[in-house]
């Protein structure tokens, strides 16, 4: 029997039919209004239960996790929020987890598919390091909207101010205790936080990358300026690194992950994984589709660079990429500036 979550039994409360890439099984999709959930008026609670939780401790456990994520965590202190990565030998995503620490105690969320095998790789790097890797029976709720302090005594308490315009405040209390702190909250279902996370241009895993994504195509997970997502750009090495620091400092990903708006009258919405072409000729691939409750059904996806003006279609609908979703900021490529006045010669070297 897969997780189950006791805000299942709340009235109007439905699941995500069929399967799907994304990671909603055991949580209630909507709660019987799907669109008027999205309209985050005052603190929302919602169940992400189903996420799997890590938790990290030890005296080694900052260099230990520190030499293996795309994250600064050494030094990372009490009430630190941001994501980490763990990248194979060339730089591509195997798994994406968000980050809280508290007493010492790093803890690592992820995706429910995702916890057998990061486990297995956490374990396996442990040789001689003073850590320990426990798989936890806690469950991750998000409040949307803006909240002040929150004590439920919770195992750890996670704000990102501003997330997809609503903000954020994700907490992680013993799933037995779920029911109780939802009494204090309205709800709304992982729907309305799916927009959301597409409004943030905020990939989940299995749904919105594939086996070829690296970290600069999904442009959310690069650390800059004050924004502290998932990938320092200056921390030491860890593995794939080699590929995170080529892409900033020479060029740019072949692709993008940004958000779609598709087409509202198709009789059907296309499914995540499905090919996106453009004049007949595959550019990309569709990842998380939801119906946003003001712009209509919306999308994120993997777009070749070349076709992020073109007119795209994906298997009969059409779509167009949402212009402000394209990063403003992709860094300052400070190698390519040195490879282009190498190339203009010595005359030419200021």
């Amino acid at each position: 029997m897969g997780y189950a979550s006791e805000l299942l039994a709340r009235p109007g409360a439905q699941e995500l039919p069929g399967p799907s890439l994304l990671d909603a099984a055991g949580v209630a999709w909507h709660y019987g209004n799907p669109l008027s959930e999205q309209r985050i008026t005052e603190p929302t609670l919602i169940d992400r239960s189903q996420r799997a939780i890590i938790a990290v401790s030890g005296p080694d456990a900052p260099g230990f996790l520190n030499n293996l994520l795309s994250q600064k965590l050494d030094d990372a202190p009490d009430g630190f929020a941001a994501s980490a990565l763990d990248l194979d030998a060339q730089g591509r995503i195997l798994h994406h987890a968000d980050v809280a620490v508290k007493d010492g105690v790093y803890y690592l969320d992820l995706a429910s598919y995702q916890r057998e095998s990061f486990v297995d790789f956490l374990r396996k790097m442990v040789f001689w390091s003073d850590v320990t890797v426990e798989e936890t029976d806690l469950g991750v709720l998000s409040i949307l909207g803006p909240v002040g302090p929150v004590e439920f005594g919770q195992a750890f308490t996670r704000r990102l101010d501003g997330w997809g315009g609503v903000g954020r405040t994700d907490i992680a209390v013993p799933r037995a205790r779920i029911g109780e702190v939802a009494e204090q909250f309205p709800l709304a279902g992982l729907m309305a936080f799916t927009a959301y996370r597409v409004a943030a241009g905020e990939p989940e895993a299995r749904a919105d990358l594939d086996e070829k994504s690296i970290p600069h195509e999904a442009p959310s997970l690069i650390n800059r300026g004050e924004h502290i997502r998932a990938v320092h750009l200056s921390k030491g090495c860890y593995r794939g690194q080699e590929t995170v620091a080529r892409v900033e400092n020479l060029g740019r990903s072949p692709r993008l992950l940004v958000k779609l708006q598709l087409d509202g009258s198709a009789p059907t919405e296309p499914e995540p994984g499905a090919e996106i072409t453009a004049g007949g000729r595959k550019v990309g691939r569709l990842g998380t589709v939801v119906h946003d409750a003001d712009e209509g059904p919306v999308a994120l996806a993997l777009v070749k660079r070349s076709a992020l003006e073109a007119p795209l279609e994906i298997g009969g609908t059409a779509a167009s990429v949402d212009q402000s979703s394209l990063p403003a900021d992709e860094g300052e490529h400070a190698g390519r500036r040195a490879v282009d006045r190498l190339k203009r010669g010595p005359e030419n070297q200021r």
